[in-house]
């Protein structure tokens, strides 16, 4: 098996050897709003840590010779209290802001966007997505001033169904989903690709809950077992995924595979343990053991803080940033927003692209499977010995969904 993974640190370094930039020395605020509190608090506390670390990394040394500055702010998973946040994070000078926990806040943050940016040219802010996956986001409701870092929840079922359609085992299917604009997505999209991919699949159960606030899941397991399922499609995340997997296997439902989204997010993988090995596959644009900078980085991150830096949109978001300074010879947003839109530049999974027609990342998608760390794949989740092994690697195209964008670009 074959991946053919590059990585450089950012395509810019050979734009600028020998230049210098009016942004050089500059200090660039970039706010985080995503959640501090509550049962996503310890995915968030490690995204927040991600986004410092690697901030840290590359105020060592980038092409565009600026600063970083992360201030992070507790959205609450609200969309309401997002948009306190964002106003909060505007008043301390954050002309850029990242999000990724829910698509509610991420909308609120495009719809405050959009009226900020147009009642204020010249303080313009940009807003790099770096988890929320609703399609609609770069799609109904795309911005000019939103762009999306990671793959949406249909590239990612897209890849997802691609590989199931070869695997004979899966006859019977459960989905079980957050009841929110993502778990509705999930839910849409495997139905469609499953009857046009395999239509002989029978889906079985079809289940949708609230939204972290569900401590014992064993109710939805007892209904996946009568079910008769042999899979499950969740994309469950955070400690929905983490309890909705521990009830599986505390009630022993050890002939039933899982195909998740989110695997690797905290609490997940020692929920799995070895219980779970060859059961719970994970489709990501990253994994743990990608050579090159990244590993250096998640390596690094492990060793200081005893945790997974499994946010691989995080080296994306300072890898555009900083191209696009160089791009721009500016920080001002409204300059690289416009020298973000249909970009190429290198980042961990080799070349990708911020596509111009919709501001959604095009990038390679593995199929990974939970199995025990070792030979190529020694960085383990969670200090658990186990891992997610690549499987199988679709090139960006592969996964590539249309759009029916119609974006309103600034005069």
């Amino acid at each position: 098996m074959k991946f053919t993974i590059k990585m450089v640190a950012a395509s810019a370094l050979v734009a600028c050897a020998g230049g210098a930039f009016a942004q050089k020395g500059e200090t660039v605020k970039v706010a985080w709003l995503d959640p501090l509190s509550g049962l996503m608090a310890a995915v968030g506390t490690n995204q927040l840590k991600s986004f410092q670390f690697v901030a840290e990394e590359f105020n060592k040394k980038n092409a565009s010779g600026v600063k970083f500055e992360i201030i992070g702010i507790d959205n609450k998973l609200s969309p309401q209290e997002t948009t306190s946040a964002l106003r909060s994070a505007m008043d301390q000078g954050a002309r850029f802001v990242v999000q990724g926990n829910g698509s509610g806040p991420a909308l609120a943050i495009i719809d405050a966007l959009e009226k900020h940016n147009a009642r204020n040219p010249g303080k313009e802010v940009v807003y790099l997505n770096y988890a929320a996956v609703d399609p609609d986001l770069t799609n109904s409701k795309c911005s000019y001033w939103h762009f999306r870092l990671d793959a949406d929840t249909s590239m990612k079922m897209e890849a997802m169904t691609t590989f199931m359609k070869d695997q004979a085992e899966v006859k019977k299917v459960y989905l079980i989903n957050q009841n929110y604009s993502h778990g509705h997505q999930v839910s849409k999209y495997a139905k469609e690709n499953l009857k046009r991919k395999r239509p002989d699949v029978q889906v079985v159960g079809d289940d949708l809950h609230p939204l972290a606030q569900v401590r014992d899941f064993s109710p939805y397991i007892a209904k996946i077992k009568q079910s008769g399922a042999d899979t499950v499609i969740t994309g469950n995340w955070g400690s929905d995924l983490a309890l909705l997997i521990k009830a599986a296997n505390d009630a022993g439902l050890n002939n039933v595979n899982f195909y998740t989204y989110y695997g690797g997010v905290t609490g997940s993988p020692t929920a799995m343990g070895a219980g779970a090995a060859g059961r719970v596959y994970m489709v990501s644009y990253n994994h743990l053991n990608l050579p090159g900078d990244i590993g250096r980085i998640v390596g690094e991150y492990k060793k200081k803080f005893n945790d997974d830096m499994y946010t691989g949109a995080v080296y994306h978001a300072f890898s555009m940033l900083d191209a696009a300074f160089v791009k721009a010879k500016s920080t001002d947003p409204a300059k690289v927003a416009a020298a973000m839109e249909g970009m190429k530049f290198n980042s961990f999974n080799g070349e990708v692209e911020m596509r111009k027609t919709d501001h959604q990342l095009q990038q390679g998608l593995f199929v990974n499977r939970w199995e025990k760390a070792g030979g190529k794949y020694p960085v383990d989740a969670e200090n658990t010995g186990y891992t997610f092994v690549p499987v199988k690697y679709y090139e960006p195209y592969v996964a590539s969904t249309p759009t029916s964008c119609q974006m309103k670009r600034p005069s």
